[in-house]
């Protein structure tokens, strides 16, 4: 049940035909995982938070910098030094106290990962390291949980989702068969501070679509963003049936 400060908090969700109440009760039900509370994990758990759902589980392992404030709006100038999940907590309670917050201070690995992946309904990564998705998507796709991937460096950006549970799905590995290096970092290629909100917002989106069931989500596609240029294009991804980590 939703109660009264719920139906008015959320009544802009609940006025959307794919939403409705039995949607928000979707959300109020759910259990997400946020991997980085960075540039991308700050819209994400802005957004995710304001739209009620129940449990957000909070991972990382740094303390707020002050050169991450021209794009990490989740924290600000009197976090500076703080673990950026324990930022992220005050900010996301003062937001919405009626959601709970689960907060993880570590750097997640694979056996971390075996052990929070398979309690959740969705997974965010919103890291900027190629070993943790890797590790992420391996995990995602042993207990069949849905993960929505998002990166962001320069001008570029890019946001997809992988469904373990769909036969047709593809998975991190499919798109990416070369994981064992991280290109440069935005330490020192730079960023374009709206651009991670605009990929985090979409990737926040996607997230409320696949748990409420609205509209189509970007299962099997990939959103590619150029912030130069102001263009957006989109690639199909398909499964590699010889895929080490999904394949037959």
């Amino acid at each position: 049940m939703l109660t009264d400060d719920e139906l008015l908090r959320y009544s802009r969700h609940i006025l959307l035909a794919g939403i409705d109440i039995e949607g928000q009760l979707r959300l109020k039900n759910s259990k997400v995982l946020i991997v980085g509370l960075g540039g991308l994990g700050s819209p994400v758990a802005l957004y995710l938070a304001a739209a009620g759902v129940g449990e957000l589980h909070l991972a990382d392992f740094d303390r707020v910098d002050s050169s991450n404030l021209q794009r990490q709006i989740l924290h600000e100038t009197a976090s500076n030094g703080q673990p950026k999940t324990a930022s992220a907590r005050q900010r996301l309670h003062a937001l919405n106290p009626l959601i709970r917050l689960q907060v993880h201070e570590r750097q997640l690995d694979s056996t971390s990962l075996e052990q929070l992946v398979p309690g959740m309904d969705l997974v965010l990564d919103c890291t900027d390291n190629f070993a943790i998705r890797d590790q992420l998507n391996r995990a995602c796709v042993a207990h069949a949980v849905p993960w929505v991937s998002g990166a962001a460096i320069r001008l570029s950006g890019q946001v997809t989702l992988f469904d373990p549970r769909q036969a047709d799905s593809p998975c991190y590995r499919c798109l990416f068969p070369d994981t064992a290096e991280n290109g440069p970092g935005c330490n020192e290629a730079g960023v374009l501070g709206p651009l991670v909100g605009v990929v985090g917002s979409i990737q926040a989106a996607e997230a409320i679509k696949h748990l409420t069931g609205l509209g189509r989500t970007l299962r099997g596609r990939l959103l590619l963003v150029d912030m130069g240029s102001s263009q957006f294009r989109e690639l199909r991804i398909s499964r590699d049936p010889h895929c080490p980590v999904c394949g037959d």
